[in-house]
Order: C-alpha cells, then sequence, then structure tokens
C-alpha cells in the first residue's frame, strides 16, 4: 500500500487527568524517515464534573458498569469538542484522527483472573462518538494490539522520538514527566532496532496528589512549594527500594502502581520525619529527579557509545523549576546536557498527542507503530483499530 501525506490530529489525555491535548500535524513519508510538521496545538482543562469521575474510574476497586459506559460516552464528546475547538481557531482541514484514549487501567504483566493468566489494558473515550460527530475516521485503542504480541502496550512514543530527533552524532534522551514519568534513548546513529525506553516510575503523579491534599492546589505550580522544603532523606531512601526502580526494562507502571494509595503512604511516612508540608512536597520532587538519574545510569548510559547527549525534557515536569534543578544537578555529571524540547521545536504540551497523530497514519498506512525493543514485543505490529466516520 502507497503511503501519502496527511494532516492528522493526535488527541492525548494522559495519566495525570488533568486535560485533553490536540496536536494538528503534517506527515509526509520521505527516506530515511517519514517528516513530521507541527501546524498547531491546544490545550484543554477536563470539566470538574468529568475529572472527578475520570479519576474515580481509574482510582476504584469497583465501580457500576453504568458509570463506565457514561464515561467512555463523554470522554468521546469531549474529545471531539477539543478538536473541534482546535480547528476553528487554527483554520486546518485534517483528513484522519489519531486518539489515545484515557487509561483507566493498565496491567502489563500476566495475572490470574477467572481461571486465566493474561496482561490487559483500558483506554476509554468512544471512537465512533468522535469519528460522527466530526465526520472524520479515527484510529483509536492503539495499545492491544503490542500487548498480544508479547509487548507492555507501553511506551509508544518511541517511533516519534526517532522520526524528530535521532540524530547522526549525538545520543539524544527523550524524557517525558506526566503523571508517569518516561523516557527515550536514541544512541547517535542508531536504527529504531536499538531505541531504548521504559518507564522511569512517578512523574507528576505524586507530586500533584501532595499538592492537592496539603495546599488544596492541582498542582505545585513552577515546584514553589517544594522549593521551600528539605529532601527528607529516610523517606526518600525507603522509597527507592520500591521493587519497581529495580526491574529490567522494557518496563511500566501507572497509576496502580503510584497513584492515590502509594501517594497516602508517602505522605504518612513524611509526617514521620517532619511536620512541615513542603518537606514532602520536596521529597516526592526529588523521588522523581533521582528515579529518573538513577534510570539513565543504570540502563542507559553505557549504551549512549560516550558521546555527548542532548537530554531533552518534556511534559508537565518541564515547567516544574524545582524538578528541573534537580533534574540537572542528577544529570550534568554523568554527561548530559539537559534541555526543554522546545528548544528543538516541538512544545512539551503537543509532543504526546503529535505522537498519536503519527501512530494513527502508521496505522492508515497499514505499517508498524511499536517498537518492539520498548516495549518488548516480539515482532512489529499494526496498532490501533479505525472507526470511519
Amino acid at each position: 500500500m502507497s503511503t501519502k501525506s496527511m494532516t492528522v490530529a493526535g488527541i492525548m489525555s494522559g495519566t495525570s487527568a488533568d486535560g485533553i491535548d490536540v496536536a494538528l500535524v503534517r506527515i509526509t513519508p520521505g527516506k530515511p524517515r517519514t517528516k513530521l510538521t507541527l501546524l498547531a496545538h491546544q490545550g484543554f482543562k477536563f470539566p470538574v464534573a468529568l475529572r472527578r469521575a475520570v479519576l474515580a474510574a481509574m482510582n476504584a476497586t469497583a465501580t457500576a458498569t453504568a458509570e463506565l459506559a457514561r464515561l467512555n460516552w463523554r470522554l468521546g464528546m469531549a474529545y471531539a469538542e477539543a478538536v473541534s475547538a482546535t480547528l476553528a481557531r487554527h483554520k486546518v482541514k485534517i483528513d484522519l484522527i489519531g486518539c489515545h484514549g484515557q487509561t483507566i487501567y493498565h496491567q502489563p504483566r500476566a495475572a490470574s483472573y477467572a481461571g486465566r493468566r493474561f496482561a490487559c489494558t483500558w483506554q476509554t473515550g468512544e471512537a465512533a462518538v468522535i469519528a460522527a460527530t466530526l465526520g472524520i475516521p479515527v484510529v483509536s485503542n492503539f495499545r492491544p494490539a503490542d500487548m498480544l504480541a508479547g509487548g507492555q502496550g507501553a511506551p509508544l512514543v518511541p517511533l516519534l522520538d526517532y522520526v524528530l530527533f535521532a540524530d547522526p552524532r549525538r545520543g539524544r534522551v527523550l524524557q517525558n514527566i506526566g503523571g508517569i514519568a518516561n523516557l527515550t534513548a536514541i544512541p547517535a546513529g542508531a536504527a529504531a532496532e536499538r531505541v531504548i525506553a521504559f518507564d522511569t516510575g512517578p512523574g507528576n503523579m505524586v507530586i500533584d496528589a501532595l499538592a492537592q491534599q496539603l495546599f488544596g492546589k492541582p498542582f505545585d505550580r513552577n515546584g514553589a512549594f517544594a522549593a521551600e522544603g528539605t529532601v527528607l532523606s529516610p523517606v526518600l531512601s525507603a522509597a527507592l527500594r520500591n521493587p519497581y526502580f529495580q526491574l529490567n526494562p522494557p518496563r511500566t507502571s501507572g497509576r496502580e502502581q503510584f497513584g492515590h494509595e502509594y501517594a497516602a503512604k508517602f505522605l504518612a511516612a513524611c509526617r514521620r520525619h517532619s511536620d512541615n508540608p513542603q518537606d514532602a512536597l520536596a521529597t516526592a520532587t526529588a523521588l522523581t529527579a533521582e528515579t529518573i538519574a538513577r534510570s539513565y545510569k543504570t540502563f542507559v548510559q553505557r549504551r549512549m557509545n560516550g558521546v555527548g547527549v542532548d537530554y531533552i525534557v518534556s511534559g508537565g515536569g518541564a515547567r516544574n523549576h524545582t524538578l528541573m534543578a534537580m533534574l540537572a544537578q542528577r544529570l550534568q555529571p554523568l554527561g548530559c546536557a539537559l534541555a526543554a524540547s522546545e528548544q528543538f521545536g516541538l512544545p512539551a504540551e503537543a509532543k504526546e498527542a503529535a505522537a498519536f497523530a503519527l501512530l494513527a497514519w502508521q496505522t492508515w498506512h497499514r505499517l508498524p507503530g511499536n517498537v518492539p525493543a520498548a516495549t518488548g514485543a516480539t515482532r512489529p505490529v499494526i496498532l490501533g483499530q479505525v472507526t470511519y466516520a
């Protein structure tokens, strides 16, 4: 099947459940790599009631079937509205939509259920609602195909990272800090098969939970609270002994490991050592920085061929000045030059949405979208399902 240039809208709502990002990109086939041009991007906050419903579904040990069905439909409406508003503002006509959906459960490793052992995942947000509302085909449900090929269904951003950032002379690490933090490492001059990618652990998830509980704020803006606190070393040391951080890549994590229950235990540990709430924020921020730096040093550094490394940060965490300062302190001695993705022409807020635009284009042309070295899949596979308008 021959490939063609298309303008695609990518939609992403992440594990922080703070809203919807839309990226409009022009994708053109080419050699040695496909070319992607960002035309526009827009961010939208979830309405309060919808965010509450999303968080309730993700944190629930049990919930009503009716609630899940309604949430699926309501998210589809919200995604369609976000794309429509973006198109109206930027006067762009699109050919295709790629929608990641909202992850409400991700179990990357096999576990027993009803007499069988299997891995599973669920991204909700009804694609038919989007397609019917906008009259444009939608590609969605990207993760299951990789999991059924033996992968963990994540990370799926590495293909975009490779297309945009691979360099013949410098190593590149693309660090996204959303609710969960994940990295993609591309050695200088490497083919896509040598890309390394995995979740490093909590990104903003624990920081946000503590900011909400301690200060009534949705997040620690610019890391201001953490900057006023002191890192509680005993709490940080204990947290770093979590078995997740010793797992070899590929590995994925989510709210199941580092969500509400984890944050509550982390805060309780902080309170045993200090009654200063800023100290808890400083320690949570240090946990994110330390797990990122340790992940790089343990699993990535030796594979980067001893050349200079650009460590490019995106996601909401890139705007947390305290977190970025902690990262710089840990990564610069390892030979990494810390940078924001804006310095390379891609706004942090647009990256993941742009990735799912690219993956939708791949699916439309019946091309694989996963990077097996990143997900652990046994083979490249075509991702997602197409819903026609």
